[in-house]
């Protein structure tokens, strides 16, 4: 009985290696796993400020309002080219946009209307912002100060430590920095 089942196991090994074996499926899920790594890895980066709003937008057409980062997730305000104004979170992990809140904002008095119509969006006031000043940008806002009529973008940028604040023309694209903050708190003015 001994030398039927060293024979079995002969014919099995005979099989196994005709097909390609162990180590064909090794070197197969070798490469397998080399093609995937990549992406796997690249799935697991944050979504930076420039991301977050990209597929904010892709829910939600328009034009970004304001966006915040929040631990975990980026807030963002979308207006709708329609005048609708959107609340979405980013997850900063997966990219994965949910809605928070949909409402009709049209009678704001005209506030939207700037910011449709201005010249310099918010992605090109991050841009224009880490150029004046390298950091990852931690917050964009609109801001549309009816006291001297200037419409500009607030970035704020964090680098080593510290927070900068950028102000962004809305018409011209010029970034000037405005402010610090050393000790990394990012407190709301």
């Amino acid at each position: 009985m001994h030398s039927k089942h060293k024979a079995y196991v002969a014919s099995a090994a005979a099989v196994v290696l005709a097909f390609g074996g162990p180590v064909a499926a090794a070197a197969a899920h070798t490469a397998d796993a080399a093609r995937t790594a990549p992406a796997s890895t690249s799935a697991r980066a944050d979504v930076d400020a420039e991301g977050a709003a990209a597929a904010a937008l892709k829910k939600y057409p328009g034009v970004v309002e304001s966006l915040e980062k929040d631990d975990a997730v980026w807030h963002v305000d979308v207006i709708g080219k329609d005048g609708k104004h959107a609340e979405l979170t980013v997850d900063s992990r997966s990219g994965k946009v949910f809605t928070e809140n949909a409402d009709d904002d049209s009678g704001d008095g005209g506030g939207n209307k700037e910011l449709l119509a201005a010249k310099v969006t918010a992605q090109q006031a991050m841009k224009a912002a880490v150029a004046a000043h390298p950091g990852q940008v931690w917050s964009v806002e609109w801001d549309d100060d009816d006291d001297n009529g200037s419409r500009y973008w607030n970035v704020e940028v964090k680098s080593g430590g510290k927070t900068t604040n950028v102000h962004v023309d809305a018409t011209t694209g010029k970034a000037t920095v405005s402010g610090s903050d050393s000790d990394g708190d990012d407190n709301d003015d």
